[in-house]
């Protein structure tokens, strides 16, 4: 999978599972050229979700939910993934 594909297909798997309000999906591999990860041609991304399925939950708990539904992408596609993730009513505090 190219770095476009692994970017739509995030967003594709984000989207279908959570119906974010806000989603953002960055790949930022290119500021790990070079770096011992990037060398086995897996991406680096950085992620911003907002979305009531994460009310009520801790952030340990959003990212598994997260790792959970781009499992075999973790294993295949995805070096590291940097992740924000907000529920909607935190961000009106």
């Amino acid at each position: 999978m190219n770095p476009l594909e692994r970017k739509k297909e995030i967003t594709r798997r984000l989207k279908e599972a959570f119906e974010p309000e806000t989603l953002g999906v960055e790949d930022e591999s290119y500021l790990h050229e070079g770096h011992e990860g990037a060398r086995d041609g897996r991406g680096h991304f950085r992620v911003l979700i907002i979305t009531d399925a994460f009310e009520g939950k801790t952030m340990i708990e959003r990212h598994r939910m997260i790792y959970r539904e781009l499992d075999e992408m973790m294993r295949l596609d995805i070096h590291a993934l940097a992740i924000d993730a907000w529920s909607p009513g935190e961000l009106d505090r």
